[in-house]
């Protein structure tokens, strides 16, 4: 039933504040009225007015209104009064709130579970905050004109009616009770009254930000600015697996409602690379039930030192009065030993105050009996799929190149990006384009580079970074070799297509990256064609310094093989093993302990191997020292033969640049038939020759090719014979 239907509701927040003070100077006139006061000048003593306030200066302070005596009839009548006015204000709040009209003091009420004493106690406690008349009036009703503030006995004896109600009212001012524990209302200490005197001469003071709210200026703790940031209803793009955002959503709309038997707080982790859409899902969480979302950075919270964990409590006052679900961003710091103390005190507000609370973090984590007592739920979101990740850069893409729809097909299937690394991506080369003056429109080849970078780049630590400088014209190889390498790069740009859309990851379990075998004696070309597939691909490519993986300490291997696989996950690498039958090498039979360990670490290896989508290059001078076990596994097996004559004269050619000095008489034929050595001796001789040529004249010629010839031949252990040098003149000393 609603309420009488004559009372009219509030037409504003303000007018029902009106009405409270009234009520207020009511209660006031009551409390005066049945004082012992000591002090009774008249209000034209002006001179004694600084030491004290008059009877009559209350009359003239409260409208005039002639004070009762302390007899029971006019007393009676005041409570009357009281009364009449406390019924009419709770039957006007009532028609307010069915009318939908905001009404502050009643809304934090409810927010915060106050009872109507504690209702009472707030609006005193705000007049002051509205009126100076009340400074005064305080003063005098504390029989001190220094106090100006109410205080804890002054607000017991307007609002109790004998020394029984008093007492039972007295745990409303606990530090567990709900106007001291959520900070609404603040004690402070009384500077005139003696020290260690009891908690009934503190004073109270409105916080600062519950004053602003009930003012209806919800805006956000001044404490908080720079650390959060109040989403509102605005929709956004979520980029998550579809079952997975469906079953959060589904599972919201089920807990949150009327008839739901699970009152308990719900706490839900989410965790997933950067960018992955984290923030996006739980706003789009949030507006499913229609409410904002207030986000913290817990590294900036951490940021503010000693003070960070009592800003704990203004967070979740302040997403109550936001009506908001709670997100802290990097909250994965927090699990740090360091800083457990501060999520045990987390847990408890969550469970007093968080409704709902997303945490935020990079890896799985459970929480061991940390939120025992809300509802705690762990949310994996890896990095999207192709199809949503093509859909992320049809929207990065879509007003910037009428190309959009195919250049996101062909980011989305050869970088491994989430949405926010996409976007990321997209705006670095917007900005790139516009620095190199002319048109604004995009390039693919920008795009491609802003991918890379990107990428994770921690890599780096552990890897080294090989910059591609050789294209398919560089390689010297039969062209059925060349063919092979080029069916390698097709198999990662129509990866997507065959395992995707065409159902073959169904079928294929393990080893859906693409794993190559080049193998071939020393300067076969077996680098170069890892940078020529890097540059194809347009992906970086990192040679794994085996000298920094492989030791001599039990499981030290292994995981150092691990952070590897795990970043270049992150980083859409290439990685390239040189020499690598030094770590895939053949196991051997277990004749002790370190045979067994070495058999772990191959056995290791090989899992890794199966595990990684991305690309893998091995190069090994001798494919009879690799594992059997890898090599069935290995998706291409590609041999570089030894150079023949005619592959010898290509690569002469090749390596001498067309703006260098070169003699006409220069005779690749004679050194390609004479000189039968690999394709990275022949570099190193016409570079060679080419600063020889630089000391002696300027001009490259055949005596610097034979000179730098004869240095490589010792350098390799090659025997330099007299028909190596035939028909040549020597190079003069």
């Amino acid at each position: 039933m609603s309420a009488g239907a004559n009372v009219e509701p509030y037409a504003s927040n303000f007018e029902h504040l009106e009405d409270e003070l009234r009520w207020l100077d009511a209660l006031i006139r009551l409390r005066a009225g049945t004082l012992d006061l000591l002090n009774r000048s008249a209000p034209e003593a002006q001179t004694s007015r600084a030491a004290y306030i008059t009877p009559a200066e209350v009359d003239w302070l409260v409208d005039r209104h002639h004070l009762p005596d302390a007899s029971d009839a006019a007393a009676a009548s005041l409570r009357s009064e009281v009364l009449r006015l406390r019924t009419e204000i709770d039957l006007r709040i009532a028609r307010s709130l069915e009318a939908r009209m905001f009404l502050a003091l009643p809304q934090l009420c409810r927010l915060f579970g106050l009872s109507a004493f504690e209702r009472d106690a707030l609006v005193i406690c705000l007049a002051g905050e509205l009126r100076r008349k009340y400074d005064r009036l305080y003063a005098y009703l504390q029989d001190d004109i220094t106090r100006k503030r109410p205080s804890v006995d002054l607000v017991l004896s307007l609002l109790c009616n004998d020394e029984a109600g008093r007492w039972k009212a007295r745990p409303f001012f606990f530090e567990h009770a709900p106007l001291m524990h959520a900070a609404l209302v603040q004690k402070i200490d009384d500077s005139q009254s003696p020290s260690g005197s009891s908690g009934l001469a503190q004073s109270l003071k409105l916080d600062p930000r519950i004053l602003g709210f009930l003012l209806g200026r919800n805006y956000i703790d001044a404490r908080l600015i720079g650390i959060a940031t109040l989403h509102g209803l605005s929709s956004v793009d979520v980029f998550t697996e579809a079952i997975t955002a469906e079953k959060l959503l589904h599972f919201m709309q089920s807990h949150f409602t009327a008839d739901s038997s699970d009152t308990r707080k719900v706490v839900l982790y989410l965790y997933g690379p950067s960018g992955v859409g984290k923030k996006d899902l739980a706003l789009t969480a949030c507006r499913k039930l229609g409410r904002a979302m207030f986000c913290v950075d817990v590294e900036l919270l951490l940021a503010c030192g000693a003070e960070a964990q009592t800003l704990l409590k203004p967070i979740f006052r302040e997403a109550v009065l936001m009506q908001a679900g709670l997100y802290l961003d990097n909250a994965a710091s927090l699990l740090k030993e360091d800083n457990r103390p501060m999520l045990k005190v987390l847990s408890g507000l969550a469970a007093e105050y968080g409704w709902l609370v997303f945490l935020a973090g990079h890896h799985p984590w459970m929480p061991e009996g940390t939120f025992k007592d809300c509802l705690f739920h762990a949310i994996e979101l890896p990095v999207p799929d192709v199809p949503l990740r093509q859909a992320a850069w049809a929207r990065a893409l879509r007003d910037h190149t009428p190309d959009a729809a195919s250049w996101a097909a062909q980011l989305a299937g050869r970088f491994r990006l989430t949405p926010g690394q996409i976007t990321s991506a997209a705006a670095l080369a917007k900005t790139e384009c516009i620095m190199r003056g002319g048109s604004n429109a995009l390039a693919l080849g920008a795009l491609y580079a802003a991918c890379r970078h990107q990428s994770g780049q921690k890599l780096r630590d552990l890897a080294v970074k090989v910059e591609p400088r050789y294209g398919w014209e560089d390689l010297i190889l039969p062209d059925d070799k060349v063919v092979h390498l080029r069916e390698l790069c097709s198999q990662v740009k129509h990866r997507y297509r065959v395992f995707g859309e065409w159902g073959f990851d169904r079928k294929v379990a393990h080893g859906k990256g693409l794993s190559a075998l080049f193998f071939g004696v020393p300067g076969t070309g077996k680098t170069m064609a890892a940078q020529v597939i890097a540059g194809e691909l347009q992906l970086e490519l990192y040679k794994v310094d085996l000298s920094g993986v492989i030791s001599k300490y039990i499981g030290e291997t292994e995981k150092n093989l691990s952070k590897i696989f795990n970043e270049a996950e992150a980083s859409n690498a290439i990685l390239f093993f040189d020499e690598a039958d030094a770590l895939f090498g053949k196991r051997t039979e277990i004749s002790d302990a370190n045979d067994r360990y070495a058999n772990m670490e191959t056995s290791y290896l090989l899992q890794k191997m199966e595990e990684y989508e991305g690309v893998v290059i091995l190069a090994t001078n001798l494919r009879e020292n690799m594992d059997d076990a890898f090599v069935r596994r290995i998706r291409f097996v590609v041999e570089f033969p030894f150079p023949d004559e005619a592959s010898r004269l290509k690569l002469w050619r090749s390596h001498v640049p067309k703006q260098a000095p070169v003699q006409d008489s220069i005779d690749y034929e004679y050194l390609s038939r004479e000189l039968k050595i690999a394709g990275g001796s022949i570099k190193n001789i016409v570079v060679n020759s080419a600063f020889l040529a630089a000391e002696n004249g300027g001009v490259i010629g055949m005596e610097h090719f034979i000179s730098g010839a004869k240095r490589e031949f010792e350098k390799i252990g090659k025997l330099w014979t007299d028909k190596s040098r035939s028909a040549r003149k020597p190079m003069p000393s």
